[in-house]
């Protein structure tokens, strides 16, 4: 799959982290181009010891910049390098849209640069 050229980007930092021992939960916050301001929280869940490797659940909510909001269920999964992690998942927005996304994850300093890729035709 071409990764090369996406429907829009978007930055997010990470504003929140709680670690459980099943999960670790991450909040999000920042621009999506197309969408506005969006809030985003994930369950990250690891299937291996040393939590390289992982199922994602999420809900994001998002502020259009004309006041409106939207809302989406996520899930992927993730693969964790040292400090930085790619994800990847789906999401079925309320206002109809349905994407595929990547996120690079930069743990070190709490930032996410985001792409996605639009599943509508």
């Amino acid at each position: 799959m071409d990764l090369s050229n996406p429907d829009g980007r978007g930055s997010v930092g990470i504003t929140g982290v709680t670690i459980n021992e099943d999960c670790t939960t991450y909040n999000f916050e920042g621009p999506v181009e197309g969408y506005g301001t969006a809030f985003i929280t994930q369950h990250w869940r690891a299937i291996d010891a040393e939590k390289t490797r992982g199922t994602m659940s999420g809900e994001a909510r998002i502020l259009g910049d004309d006041g409106t909001l939207a809302a989406s269920p996520l899930r992927g999964t993730f693969r964790r390098m040292g400090s930085t992690a790619e994800l990847f998942f789906t999401d079925c927005v309320s206002n109809g849209d349905m994407n595929f996304v990547k996120w690079d994850v930069n743990f070190a300093d709490k930032s996410v640069e985001i792409a996605y890729f639009s599943l509508n035709t």
